[in-house]
């Protein structure tokens, strides 16, 4: 690996490198002709980049053949020991991992300062990388490299889990070795893919031969990896394979504590039902079901409630050994189906005894004891003939506990309703429907939408420092960030409102934005300033020749906003220039009855002497007073009340018209209970009068 070192040496090879990534075939012969002897394979001093690394990192196919051809040498690598291959397969660059392969024969087997192998630059999460690793591996490649830390290739595949699933698998085929340990740590393959849930992976490991109940320096099991995360089809592999789930690491703790800890209660149901003894105390002195209470983890902790009331007592069909064949059985049921059919030749679905046996026995089944086994077979001759059905057999629910069988931890399916029962009348939420628009097209010029205005910046920048007062610190001092002109900046029209950006709102009038554009919720920008109660920018709005009465997606006018708000200044210049006092929203409210609820006695007072109309209704039929009386204003309340008591009463609608018409529907009266004049008054509206009368009194 020679590094350039002098100046003549160190121009020429960033040249060189240069004219790779530029392209410049004539250039690049010539220098490796006319230059330093073997430029072509010198690296740069800084990083240690070759020719043929960049050519690899730039996916330049034609290039790489190009260095090739003029003697570049496919193995020198950088200051990080990277070869160009490793560079190739760290992008998933296929073609030129190809050209450097075959072409070039690099070196398979070459690792980096850190130990690492090509295999490791192939394992990510995407298409090429996949067919990247499967180029190296076909070239040779050595899938049982440990790092430098210890830490096998394999391991390093399982870690990443379900994401790259398939390339793991492919190591495995190809002799990875199942057993192999990181050495700091003595973590196996078994722990990394239970840790990151892939069953598939788990599967595969204990079905080439990896050993199960190992345990780290740690303690750990490959049990408390699943339990940790809740990988529940993890924990049926290693069910499957003969694992131990009553094991306890440094700590004290067992996989039914993990699961308890982190609410997963599927997981804490089957590792008890395994042999998890949930009586155990980790080192705090915590039972599994304590951490389930202290995490408010409900499911988990009915499930080990369940658990530990029903751990070591005998039940039916719940003995352990029956239950390791069943998860035998369970995960191998089409190996099983297969074997059994095989020795089935007549096709009859059923097997003499001792054949049975001898197919389970050839599969390395675990057989329970002798007493177990008499008790399965007899459950399935009841005809009392020496054959066994072994369909039903692989079903397994003869001689399991239906609460012991997977079905048993899939949801469970709603049951359809019969078509004679009534349905249950449920309150029904009806959605209310939101108008909005769209910011609209751009304009002509290809600015943003009309929406969006140009921010006034100006030209002396207040924001900036005083010239005459200038920072004592120079890390302060940022006067240069003001030689240049500002940029242009955008935001939408209600924004510059809110802000009372006077400024910018009178330069986007100038340049032709209508003053009543809308929003997407069809706010104009004098609806936003009245609803901020705003009077400047208002006044400003109404001068530029904003229409008082525009109304919103709810049919808001700017005085409804204003009243809203409760400033009644601003109330009072908008009558006066013509806002309509009476407009009713989508749901028939009017000003009056906004400035009921913002609870401002002085706007009330204004609108009620401009005689704005007190007998309307809202759609939920409530009047002015009514509201006033809801929110509970003791000062509006009266102030309405008395209005309410000089008004004539209205109209009544149940009689008949001058010209004999039907009568109307039934409607609630208008007068609020406990109002002069009212014939009817009802005990509690009595109540409330009293109420309202005695905190005036106050």
């Amino acid at each position: 690996m020679p590094i350039a070192q002098g100046r003549l040496e160190v121009l020429q090879i960033c040249k060189l490198l240069q004219c790779v990534r530029e392209e410049d075939k004539d250039q690049i012969k010539k220098m490796t002709q006319n230059g330093v002897p073997h430029l072509i394979n010198y690296n740069e001093p800084e990083n240690g980049e070759t020719a043929l690394s960049v050519a690899a990192v730039q996916n330049n196919e034609d290039m790489i053949n190009f260095l090739i051809e003029l003697g570049a040498h496919p193995d020198v690598v950088d200051m990080k020991g990277r070869s160009p291959a490793m560079r190739a397969a760290e992008f998933g660059h296929v073609q030129c991992l190809e050209c450097l392969t075959d072409k070039a024969h690099a070196d398979m087997k070459l690792v980096d300062l850190e130990g690492k192998c090509i295999i490791h630059y192939c394992l990510l999460a995407t298409q090429r990388h996949e067919a990247c690793l499967k180029i190296v591996l076909a070239k040779g490649a050595d899938v049982n490299t440990k790092a430098n830390d210890g830490k096998p290739v394999f391991q390093s595949a399982c870690e990443q889990g379900p994401d790259i699933e398939e390339m793991a698998l492919m190591l495995l085929k190809k002799g990875a070795d199942p057993n192999g340990l990181h050495e700091k740590t003595q973590r196996t393959a078994l722990m990394a893919a239970a840790a990151s849930g892939c069953h598939k992976i788990a599967r595969e490991i204990m079905e080439l031969g990896g050993e199960i109940d190992v345990q780290d320096k740690l303690k750990t099991h490959a049990a408390h990896e699943a339990a940790k995360g809740g990988f529940f089809e993890v924990l049926v592999a290693l069910a499957a394979y003969g694992a131990r789930f009553d094991v306890i690491d440094n700590k004290g703790n067992t996989p039914l504590h993990f699961a308890a800890k982190n609410g997963f209660g599927p997981c804490c149901k089957f590792i008890g039902q395994r042999g998890c003894n949930p009586k155990i105390k980790n080192g705090e002195g915590d039972l599994a079901k304590v951490l389930a209470k202290e995490g408010s983890h409900k499911e988990a902790g009915k499930e080990l409630r369940k658990v530990e009331k029903a751990f070591g007592k005998p039940g039916k069909n719940n003995e352990p050994s029956s239950i390791k064949l069943y998860d035998f059985v369970y995960a191998r049921q089409e190996q099983c189906l297969r074997t059994f059919r095989k020795v089935d030749v007549d096709s009859l679905g059923t097997l003499p005894k001792d054949e049975f046996i001898d197919c389970l026995q050839n599969m390395g089944a675990p057989m329970p004891p002798e007493k177990d086994m008499d008790k399965i077979i007899g459950l399935h001759d009841k005809s009392r003939e020496p054959v066994i059905n072994y369909e039903e057999f692989i079903a397994s629910k003869k001689y399991i506990n239906k609460l012991y069988l997977m079905s048993a931890f899939e949801g469970k399916k709603k049951k359809k309703k019969g078509k004679g029962g009534k349905k249950k009348k449920g309150k029904t939420k009806v959605l209310m429907p939101i108008c909005y628009q769209n910011d609209g097209p751009r304009n002509v010029d290809g600015g943003p939408p009309e929406v969006f205005i140009e921010q006034h910046i100006h030209f002396t920048d207040n924001n900036r420092f005083n010239r005459d007062e200038p920072p004592t610190h120079p890390l302060q001092d940022d006067s240069a960030w003001y030689l240049a002109h500002p940029e242009k900046r955008y935001l939408n029209i209600n924004d510059s409102t809110r802000n009372g950006d006077i400024d910018s709102l009178r330069e986007a009038f100038s340049k032709g934005t209508p003053v009543d554009t809308r929003d997407k919720y069809y706010k104009t920008p004098l609806m936003i300033a009245c609803s901020l109660g705003n009077l400047r920018v208002a006044k400003f709005l109404v001068e530029s020749g904003a229409n008082i009465n525009a109304k919103d997606n709810f049919k808001w006018t700017a005085l409804h906003h204003a009243c809203h708000s409760g400033m009644v200044d601003l109330v009072e210049y908008l009558v006066d220039h013509g806002a309509e006092l009476d407009a009713t929203t989508m749901n028939g409210g009017t000003p009056l009855m906004r400035a009921v609820e913002s609870s401002k006695l002085d706007v009330v007072q204004y609108l009620i002497n401009k005689n704005c109309k007190m007998q309307v209704e809202n759609r939920k039929g409530q009047n002015p007073c009514d509201l006033a009386m809801a929110w509970a204003d003791p000062r509006v309340y009266e102030a309405v009340r008395l209005k309410w008591d000089t008004l004539a009463p209205p109209p009544d609608k149940k009689k008949k018209g001058a010209k004999g018409g039907k009568k109307g529907p039934k409607r609630p009266g208008t007068k609020p209970p406990g109002s002069a004049g009212s014939p009817n008054k009802s005990p509690s509206a009595s109540r409330q009068m009293s109420g309202y009368e005695s905190a005036m009194s106050i």
